[in-house]
């Protein structure tokens, strides 16, 4: 599913317009991505979480030649899927 998709199964759910629900899900993404660049988590109860994740330098590899590369620390979203959520995707 794309956002346009989303955007339209929104729009039927909600009995709104499709432009109505594309400012709702855009407003949704900017406040998750807000609250997560100010180090806050997102908590959806029975959806999920959303969190911000630090990962450390590394060293890797250059598949192509075999070099070592440092790979910097940085700052990654996470996403942990709610129990009320798995559920309902294992069925």
């Amino acid at each position: 599913m794309n956002k346009a998709e989303l955007i339209e199964v929104i729009a039927k759910s909600a009995d709104c317009t499709k432009t109505q629900a594309g400012e709702a899900l855009d407003g949704f993404c900017n406040a998750v991505t807000a609250a997560l660049k100010k180090g806050d988590k997102v908590t959806l109860v029975g959806f999920g979480t959303f969190s911000v994740s630090k990962r450390a330098a590394r060293i890797g590899r250059n598949p192509q030649t075999g070099k070592e590369i440092k790979i910097a620390a940085k700052k990654v979203a996470k996403f942990k899927a709610g129990k009320e959520l798995s559920t309902k995707v294992a069925k």
